[in-house]
């Protein structure tokens, strides 16, 4: 069975957006969200263009098993190169050439090739790009399938009930061509697995496995907890694990380099400053959880605050959890100079429940806009200012 592709429009409008500037673009994501399959497109698309010339190379297919040579690398990159058109140069799996770092720096000081470039999370780590390339870079993250792309995927157009199916298969496409949904969390289990191996074990030199499992776990299990590194540490001290904070502080850190994890710190709204203590982790995909930790106690409330929280990445937003006294906002939204304040929660339909998730956004005195978002199954409403949002209206919607 072949994958179904839809047009993943958010980001091919986010690589026109940086297309011909002077940048290597480089595309990150966990493992297996589409960033090839992206790249294909893009790279389709200019080549449908008069006056241009691509050059595409996969080096992880087996044809192209000589170019993993830099000097071979360089040789044919630059006998494709035409000087009467536009060029540009799309390498998949770039970390496969030994070396590519001063072969793909030294195309680019030439200034005749547009570049973009995919790669092994373990080579092409966002806190590493600047290095790698000395700082001429531009990275464009893409995420698993959100929930209007599961719609598109499935030929939905019934939000309400697609919803529960997407919180529980989540967004890695792949695992969408197995029949049985035990067979797609094996899938989506061995991509957890194969980035623990090659993204963070081999990667940073990982010597102790096991605590670093239990990390990963405690942390599914987590999901929209404030979470304290010394606590962690503590927490696995008790289960008789040696280690310290600054160990398990840089196997999160791990976690969240190799696009599993996304933390997301605090912001003092009152004082208008961000606070350094303690950070929520919110999972890239809410599968993983489901795959590696099954069904265990899950709490919806904290699950949809995942959901909301990686689809206000996804749609280019900064984010902070939000401190106002002593209340707590989900998330404090920013982009471009605006501010919104989000609410999440999984059940109002009871007053004293409503009335407790309002609470702190009314507290709040500025007019940026306010919203609950939560499982209402209606249209929006205004409460006392606040937009009360259905949570499946809401992530089906447009991603501005």
């Amino acid at each position: 069975m072949n994958m179904k592709l839809i047009s993943r429009d958010f980001y091919l409008r986010q690589l026109e957006a940086v297309r011909d500037i002077p940048d290597i673009k480089v595309i990150t994501g966990i493992r297996r969200c589409g960033k090839s399959s992206l790249m294909d497109a893009f790279s389709a698309r200019i080549a449908g263009e008069a006056g241009v010339n691509v050059v595409r190379i996969n080096l992880n297919l087996k044809r192209n098993i000589e170019l993993r040579q830099p000097e071979s690398l360089y040789e044919y990159v630059e006998s494709r190169y035409r000087k009467d058109l536009k060029n540009y140069l799309f390498i998949d799996e770039v970390q496969m050439c030994q070396g590519f770092e001063e072969i793909i720096s030294s195309i680019h000081e030439e200034s005749i090739y547009d570049i973009y470039l995919t790669g092994s999370n373990a080579f092409l780590l966002s806190s590493d790009l600047a290095t790698l390339f000395g700082g001429r870079v531009f990275e464009i993250s893409i995420f698993p399938f959100s929930f209007a792309e599961y719609l598109q995927y499935h030929d939905s157009s019934d939000p309400d009930g697609s919803f529960d199916s997407y919180v529980r298969d989540g967004g890695m496409s792949g695992s969408y061509l197995y029949r049985t949904y035990e067979n797609a969390m094996k899938y989506v289990k061995a991509i957890y697995e194969t980035t623990i191996a090659k993204d963070i074990i081999k990667k940073f030199r990982v010597q102790n496995e096991d605590m670093l499992l239990r990390i990963g776990n405690f942390l599914m299990d987590n999901v929209g907890s404030l979470t304290s590194i010394r606590n962690v540490a503590a927490k696995l001290i008790s289960a008789a694990v040696d280690t310290n904070d600054k160990t398990a502080g840089a196997y999160i850190r791990y976690f969240c380099q190799s696009f599993l994890f996304y933390p997301v710190r605090r912001y003092d709204i009152r004082g208008k400053r961000y606070l350094e203590a303690d950070c929520k982790y919110y999972l890239a995909d809410l599968s993983f959880r489901f795959a590696v930790i099954g069904n265990k106690d899950p709490d919806y409330g904290h699950l949809y605050e995942n959901l909301v929280a990686i689809e206000l990445l996804r749609r280019g937003y900064e984010v902070y959890v939000g401190k106002l006294y002593q209340k707590e906002v989900d998330f404090v939204a920013l982009k471009q100079g605006q501010r919104m304040y989000i609410q999440v929660s999984d059940n109002i339909s009871g007053p004293e429940t409503l009335k407790r998730e309002l609470a702190p956004l009314l507290a709040i005195r500025d007019a940026y806009p306010k919203f609950l978002i939560a499982r209402t199954r209606h249209d929006t409403a205004d409460c006392d200012g606040v937009q009360v949002v259905d949570i499946a209206r809401w992530l089906a919607g447009s991603q501005k």
